[in-house]
């Protein structure tokens, strides 16, 4: 799937004898042609036969008016069109999942004083759990953007492989000094610097909340794909630390952007009493949600995610950054650099807000009570 939103030039159309032809002859600055050439005319008393001088002249005065008209205004318009395309800066999007809260990056932008249209042009490409991403990023690459947007690891790293000169801003990133996409967090080097997705520490907080709102929980499967999620170990290890404090087993559970593979993960899970579930931050499990989402509730899973909008979809609860947060901060490094800042001197940054978010729907379908402390601990209550 492709998205693309150009913008197309204002005035770029040929202009021929429909446009301003007719509208001189409607005025009177030209005579209308003679239906009957072959027959005799006869004066006006103005004096307007086809051998007046006056015919002529006003003949005269018309034609060069319109010739005036096409070599000033009509032939202008192109040029003029060129030349505010040309004064555009350009800004690439390669995206990865399909994320509402990506909209917060125009928007931050416009706040920013970048209007579409006026003084930027948006080029988005859509490359959903890595379909077609190395493709789709050399197309990205040859429109020569001045700055790139990548939401995602697999389209950062596919961009790059593309470009090592254009500046690139990536968001929803985990591990990118594991990625090699930055030297160092501090100092990026290179092209390409952005805004991190989560730390390790953020899974023992998800494993925590499934303990506190289904206590009776034994065994949590993570549940991921490697090949989409390449930082998976990154996160696994993590758990590992976390698990065995909280009473937990740990089943890491790899999965394929597959319907049929993920449902008979999630049977797998659901067939061991006692278990629950975290659906770790991925392109596969953002793009296939209502599916997670509906065999956690067929199965009476308990499960914790990542963002906001798999609760607002219908899953149970979810702690990660704050809604929109990394798209108005990506939007503000894509600023600083169309204003001449370099990628290599702007720091990659962890997130700095994070949000509790409980969907008290599902979990009365669950049969699960949320405990008070939890409540008060969510910073939004879907109910």
């Amino acid at each position: 799937m492709r998205r693309d939103h150009l913008l197309l030039p204002a005035c770029g159309e040929k202009v021929g004898m429909r446009g301003p032809f007719r509208r001189a002859q409607n005025r009177g600055s030209a005579p209308s042609p003679d239906p009957h050439p072959s027959l005799p005319r006869k004066r006006g008393r103005e004096g307007w036969g086809p051998t007046s001088p006056r015919a002529a002249g006003r003949g005269a005065v018309g034609r060069r008016a319109f010739i005036a008209l096409l070599g000033g205004t009509a032939l202008g318009w192109p040029l003029a069109a060129r030349a505010q395309q040309a004064a555009l800066k350009r800004v690439g999007m390669l995206i990865g999942f399909d994320d509402p809260d990506i909209k917060e990056f125009r928007q931050e932008l416009e706040k920013l004083g970048w209007s579409e249209g006026r003084n930027i042009r948006i080029d988005e490409l859509y490359s959903p759990a890595g379909t077609q991403v190395q493709a789709l990023a050399k197309d990205l690459v040859t429109l020569q953007p001045d700055v790139i947007f990548a939401q995602s690891r697999p389209v950062t790293a596919a961009l790059q492989q593309a470009t090592k000169t254009i500046p690139i801003v990536f968001a929803a990133v985990t591990d990118p000094v594991g990625a090699g996409f930055i030297a160092s967090v501090a100092s990026p080097g290179g092209n390409i610097t952005g805004f991190m997705m989560y730390e390790p520490s953020v899974v023992g907080k998800w494993l925590a909340m499934l303990k506190e709102i289904a206590p009776q929980s034994e065994r949590v499967a993570l549940l991921g794909n490697p090949k989409t999620a390449v930082y998976y170990d990154y996160l696994l290890h993590a758990a590992e630390a976390a698990a065995p404090t909280l009473g937990l087993n740990l089943l890491p559970i790899h999965i394929e952007n597959n319907a049929a593979d993920i449902e008979h993960a999630i049977v797998d899970i659901a067939s061991a009493p006692n278990s629950s579930m975290a659906v770790l931050p991925d392109t596969t499990t953002s793009i296939n949600r209502d599916l997670i989402i509906a065999l956690a509730a067929q199965y009476r899973l308990p499960t914790v995610y990542s963002g906001r909008f798999f609760v607002a979809d219908g899953g149970l609860m979810s702690y990660g950054e704050a809604s929109g947060e990394r798209y108005r901060h990506a939007a503000s490094y894509v600023d600083k650099i169309l204003r001449g800042a370099k990628p290599s001197e702007l720091p990659v940054q962890a997130p700095t807000k994070y949000e509790t978010v409980v969907n008290l729907k599902t979990a009365k379908a669950l049969g699960l009570t949320v405990p008070a402390g939890l409540l008060v601990a969510a910073d939004e209550v879907i109910e």
